[in-house]
Formats: C-alpha cells, structure tokens, sequence
C-alpha cells in the first residue's frame, strides 16, 4: 500500500507543480468552454486525456514506442495552443456548443498521449527495471493524474460559474479571455522551444 501513495502522489505532483505548469493551462483550455452542467462531457474529456496519458506511459515504459524528447517538449505547448484557438475560433457559434463531442474527445485522447510522452522519460527512472512490477506504478500514477486533474477542472468550473454567475462576465467573454490568456502563456514555450 506505501507504494500505491508514493505514486499516486506523484501523478498527483505532475499535475498540480506550479513549475510544470503546462498540464494545468491544458486543462485550463479544455475545461473553459464548459459549466457545471456539462459535468459528464468534462469528466469523459479528463478521463479520455488520463487514458491517452497512460497508454503512452506503458508503451514507452515497455519499450513499445520511442520518441525523441526534443520533438514531444515541441508538441505539448503545441497541444495546448491548438485547443486554445479552437475555443476562440468556436466561441461565437451557437453550433460549437450543441455539437458532437467526438471530435473534442478524439482530440483530447490523442493530445492525452502526447503529454504522456513528455513524461516517459522520468517515469522510466523512477520505477523498477523488473518488468512485473511496472504496470501497478503506472496505474497507481495514473489514478494520481486523474485526481489532479478533476481538482484542476472543478477549479475552473467554480471560476466560471463565479465570473459568469456572481459577476456577470458573459459566457463568451470569459472563453475568448480564458483562451487567449492560455495561448500567450503557450506560444513563448512554442517560440523557445529547443527544436528550432
């Protein structure tokens, strides 16, 4: 049971770090154009992105895929961007909102195993080599991932619910500030990025 702790508190950390701030501004992106109200979209869309996390954590951890790290730290700011404009793209049509959440989640699930690899690396140093004792850290990393990840979304949900609720801000304004405020994070990591 120590080692269940040990880490699911480490996916927990991955998340929350302040320093690592960019799982946090993809969650940000993706659970803005959300209310309370969608909380079984929000949930899927968290869930689908754990799951994309992990299958690339156990693909990379048994030796399935490699990628160079350069390239992955290159795509996770660009995941982030890419949702970000979605949502300022989208949010002035009425058919955004009503639409099929299909194409959301097949996104989520595929950006989901791109951040995944980002943190392969680390993760294959912090586990065993034994081949056997692999899959439970992983999954015990990723109900962590998971836990984080629903305190990041109801984070942002109780911010919107405040901004448009208590204070009035409209629905679209809140998104397009939400989004914008994401994407002028994102894009210095884009521009800095080692593979230029």
């Amino acid at each position: 049971m120590p080692d269940f702790w040990l880490y699911f508190q480490i996916g927990l950390k991955h998340v929350l770090d302040l320093g690592g701030y960019d799982h946090v501004m993809f969650l940000m992106a993706l659970t803005v154009p959300y209310s309370f109200k969608d909380w079984r979209n929000v949930l899927l869309l968290a869930t689908l992105f754990t799951i994309g996390h992990t299958l690339s954590l156990i693909l990379s951890v048994y030796g399935v895929v490699r990628i160079n790290s350069t390239f992955v730290e290159f795509l996770i700011p660009v995941t982030i961007l890419i949702t970000a404009l979605y949502n300022i793209i989208t949010s002035g049509k009425k058919a955004a909102k009503t639409q099929s959440i299909n194409f959301v989640a097949f996104t989520t699930l595929f950006f989901g195993i791109i951040h995944g690899l980002g943190f392969s690396n680390y993760f294959k140093i912090i586990i065993n080599n034994d081949s056997d004792s692999k899959l439970a850290p992983l999954l015990e990393f990723a109900l962590g991932i998971e836990a984080a990840q629903l305190i990041v979304v109801l984070t942002v949900l109780v911010l919107s619910f405040i901004m448009q609720g208590a204070l009035k801000v409209q629905r679209r304004d809140w998104l397009l500030v939400t989004s914008a405020f994401v994407a002028g994070v994102v894009l210095p990591m884009i521009i800095s990025a080692e593979i230029w």
